[in-house]
């Protein structure tokens, strides 16, 4: 009962999450002003970013759906967003690939289990984004699926998990609805009232009659009018913790944004520990055994695709897609599932995910229903053109070998499962954001020499594994740079001295210091074999009577700090 216990407060968690991205779009984005979020490129890292920080596609597209609905989003603009927030949703079971970052071999599968997700979002929209924009097909498709339907406007979508969650979060903070639907609707006198719900009920005060024209008079003529007047009387407070605070929207966001990142982390180590401690030995064979066996010859083919069934039913039913994968990343990396089971468990999670936005579009009223419908299926097709992509043909399949590359870096250099977690999902969203804000002038002069020199980069690499002898003989490797502009290596050497600085109190560049290592240069593979399992785990790739002993740090022949390169 204990991983159901974390799963259960990991939920909790992120619904507060979803109460602080209310908060901060109240707050900071005027959304009726849509100058900024009709750029494109713009809408798709406004949507990388709200998903990281709620860590929920499901969630951020239920909210680009409720705008849409309410008329502040056109669907156009809403689609590159939506696009953001599938590539978003992948940050938290790459967090959660941290957590196994102490065994070498798990890290590896699990950071390629988690990073699989990654790469074919980033792929889909780097092929579907400019689709989009030329011809506008995803768009078109949902809305000829929407005008071929007869939609009514029906009740909430059902509430699953949110059922169980929704009385411990209400203990925590409540947010007034008519604020915020207010405020979505352009009544600037709503900006003045907080977010903060303090009365829970309320009643309606008897009508009076009124005939005086210096109270109740509005008409320019001057004549007297009889007007109806009705107050609502406040009878019950609510029960939460920011009820009789005084502190102000902000405080209270950045309150909440803190607990929740601080009780989020440890219920994802936690998950990783228990997991681990439960899937071993028999159990774990047992697992293995089932779900990365194929169906048999000649209907191997379908066993994906029954995978993609399974990651969709688990999504619909837990309403997370996030959640679903954070909890296959640390199987992954136990080994009870392979990397090519797990993408397509992680492609039908992307399917789930979906159903969660077309439930929230058919709650929408009757005028708003087809465009809220048109972009929660806009979501829909998007996955669906990125699997008929990336995976019916297994030539295809590059999100996997991406993943298995980004895994063996990771193995060698643990400290670029973190440098690639900022980059990806923080310093590059905000960088093309703010060269996007200068308008398409500078995203040409600034995107077009990058992403040419990428595929130079590429296609150097591609011949360079192939067919070299049709490169001049300078192309051929890269040797002709400098070190740090094609290896990793001068990197690590900086990281690895400033972490050994960090917990020896002896400087590296002390004469008194000798740093001893142990001599591998007579180390000798038996066979091919041998080499690669060296490399996928190198704490193990030393015989034992070498690789037992540790690096150390003597001063003047005593041992000053053990410590090992990252």
């Amino acid at each position: 009962m204990k991983w159901q216990f974390e799963m259960f407060i990991f939920f909790i968690d992120k619904t507060c999450l979803l109460h602080i991205i209310y908060i901060y779009l109240i707050l900071f984005v005027n959304l009726s002003d849509n100058a900024i979020l009709s750029n494109p490129v713009a809408g798709l890292m406004v949507g990388i970013l709200v998903t990281v920080l709620v860590q929920s596609s499901s969630t951020s597209t239920s909210i680009i759906v409720s705008l849409v609905s309410s008329g502040l989003l056109e669907v156009k603009s809403a689609v590159p967003i939506i696009m953001g927030s599938n590539i978003g949703t992948s940050v938290t079971n790459t967090i959660v690939a941290l957590m196994q970052a102490g065994e070498r071999n798990e890290f590896k599968r699990a950071f390629a289990g988690a990073t699989v997700h990654d790469c074919f979002n980033w792929l889909s929209v780097l092929v579907l984004l400019p689709v989009e924009v030329a011809s506008g097909l995803v768009s078109y498709l949902a809305r000829v699926t929407v005008s071929s339907f007869q939609l009514h406007s029906g009740q909430e979508a059902p509430e699953l998990l949110k059922t169980l969650t929704e009385p411990f979060t209400k203990l925590i903070i409540q947010l007034d609805k008519s604020v915020i639907t207010g405020i979505a609707l352009g009544d600037e006198s709503m900006r003045n009232h907080s977010l903060v719900k303090v009365w829970c009920k309320s009643s309606t005060a008897a009508a009076q009659n009124c005939s005086t024209e210096l109270h109740c008079g509005k008409d320019s003529d001057l004549t007297w009018i009889t007007q109806n007047i009705s107050s609502q009387i406040n009878t019950e407070k609510c029960r939460h913790l920011f009820v009789d605070s005084g502190l102000s929207d902000l405080a209270v966001g950045l309150i909440l944004l803190a607990s929740s990142l601080m009780v989020l982390c440890p219920c994802l180590l936690l998950i990783v520990k228990v997991l681990n401690s439960l899937l071993k030995g028999q159990v774990a064979k047992v697992i293995e055994g089932v779900i990365n066996t194929d169906f048999p010859y000649p209907l191997g083919w379908l066993s994906g695709y029954l995978a993609m069934l399974i990651g969709a039913g688990m999504t619909f039913i837990i309403q997370s897609s996030s959640v679903f994968t954070s909890a296959l990343t640390p199987l992954i990396g136990i080994g009870v599932i392979s990397l090519n089971r797990a993408y397509p468990l992680t492609l039908g999670s992307n399917i789930g995910t979906t159903t969660t936005a077309i439930l929230a579009a058919l709650a929408s009223p009757r005028e708003k229903l087809p465009a809220a419908c048109q972009i929660a299926l806009c979501h829909f097709y998007f996955n669906i053109f990125g699997i008929l992509l990336w995976y019916p043909v297994p030539l295809t399949r590059l999100p996997i070998r991406m993943a298995s590359a980004l895994g063996e870096c990771t193995a060698k250099y643990r400290w670029f499962a973190v440098l690639y977690l900022l980059v990806c999902f923080l310093l590059l969203p905000c960088l093309v954001f703010g060269i996007s804000l200068a308008g398409w002038q500078a995203m040409v002069g600034v995107g077009a020499p990058f992403a040419a020199l990428t595929i130079f980069i590429l296609l150097v690499n591609l011949m360079q594994s192939h067919s070299p002898t049709h490169l001049p003989k300078t192309l051929r490797s890269w040797d002709f740079l400098p070190q740090w502009m094609h290896s990793l290596k001068p990197l690590d050497k900086l990281i690895t001295k400033t972490t050994v600085l960090c917990c020896s109190p002896a400087r590296l560049n002390d004469p008194d210091v000798v740093v001893v290592t142990p001599d591998t240069t007579n180390i000798k593979p038996e066979s091919k074999k041998q080499t690669e399992q060296w490399y996928d785990n190198p704490a193990l790739s030393l015989p034992e009577e070498i690789s037992s002993e540790p690096r150390v740090f003597r001063l003047r022949g005593l041992e000053r700090c053990n410590s090992t390169p990252l």
